[in-house]
């Protein structure tokens, strides 16, 4: 049993507490923050977490074994750095670090410390996830053409001006962020490392600091093609889909609309799942419920305490942070941009 802290404990950090109650891997006994306001207060009674204000001071608690991350992307690459120095293992939620440089130095120094580091892409740990890419690796699509993801929420219609997601140095390409990387990281996992990107960016609707429609065009190295859309002022979905020589998989579900319950979060990225090959009967079920939240969690407090590596490998958390300043990169130059 891993004995961990968070720090952030806006709608999502409360979701990462909520998912690990009766975990036998890992236990939440204290929240990090900067003021403690009556809010986190009573959150944190009722999960009868600790409250530690200010981080040194959660650093220097050697009780803890572990900080989870759930604040702004700029803190990520320094916090994770300044807790592998303390000794802690750090799990950061995504986005890992905007730049590929960032990422670099947060790598390397759980690295040097020898601490475990987990990363948020919770979606990865889906059974449905697994099987597309068993199904791929086994060959079953055949060679892959084209991988592509819609991911879309009301969110920026209701993010306030004060609120850090509200700002474009926090968000930069509105839905990359929050919702993107999910999929970006999902075709890193099933389709290898990505070479070169376009994105274009842009408001419509919402009056925060923030874009509402983007869309991305990628081409993989081993040749095949990738697009993803996301969007900020729509109704909440979620489709991925793999094109392959023998057939398509299409996966559905939810995204993670503020406002929803906790459970629906954790429990309804995943829907519908269909299957047409190039003969034969549309395949279609539906996929079980799991929480990945939970799964992300636990298999992280497994790692740390010696036990298989966490599934993402480090490399490819680098190259998704890599990807991500590409977009960041193609939406301002209006180019195609090489994946550095």
């Amino acid at each position: 049993m891993i004995n961990a802290a968070i720090v952030g404990l806006g709608w999502w950090g409360k979701t990462l507490v909520e998912s690990a109650e009766g975990s036998e891997a890992i236990r939440f006994v204290a929240v990090g923050t900067r003021a403690a306001s009556p809010e986190v207060r009573a959150f944190a009674d009722a999960q009868k977490l600790r409250v530690v204000e200010g981080f040194e001071a959660l650093l220097a608690d050697r009780k803890l074994e572990a900080i989870v991350l759930a604040t702004p992307h700029s803190m990520h690459a320094r916090q994770v750095i300044a807790a592998a120095q303390a000794g802690k293992h750090v799990f950061c939620e995504k986005p890992l670090a905007l730049t590929k440089s960032d990422a670099e130095a947060a790598v390397d120094a759980t690295r040097r410390a020898g601490v475990t580091l987990g990363l948020g892409f919770n979606r990865r740990f889906h059974p449905e996830m697994t099987k597309l890419r068993e199904r791929i690796r086994s060959g079953g699509l055949g060679t892959i053409l084209h991988a592509e993801a819609t991911m879309t929420v009301p969110n920026g219609l209701l993010l306030k001006p004060t609120q850090w997601r509200a700002h474009h140095e926090e968000t930069p390409c509105g839905g990359l962020t929050p919702l993107g990387v999910h999929a970006i990281d999902g075709m890193i996992d099933l389709c290898g490392p990505i070479d070169t990107v376009y994105c274009q960016s842009f408001k419509r609707v919402v009056e925060i600091d923030s874009d509402d429609t983007t869309s991305m065009l990628f081409r993989v190295k081993d040749g095949s093609s990738g697009y993803l859309g996301t969007l900020m002022a729509t109704g909440g979905g979620f489709s991925f889909q793999v094109f392959g020589s023998k057939g398509w998989v299409r996966l559905e579900g939810m995204t993670h609309v503020a406002g929803a319950s906790s459970e629906e979060r954790r429990m309804r990225l995943f829907g519908n799942c269909k299957f047409q090959p190039v003969k034969g009967e549309l395949e279609v079920w539906q996929a079980e419920a799991l929480d990945v939240t939970r799964a992300a969690l636990e298999a992280f407090a497994k790692a740390a305490g010696g036990g298989p590596k966490f599934p993402i490998p480090i490399e490819q958390m680098i190259h998704g942070a890599a990807v991500t300043e590409a977009v960041v990169r193609s939406a301002a130059s209006g180019k195609v941009e090489k994946i550095a």
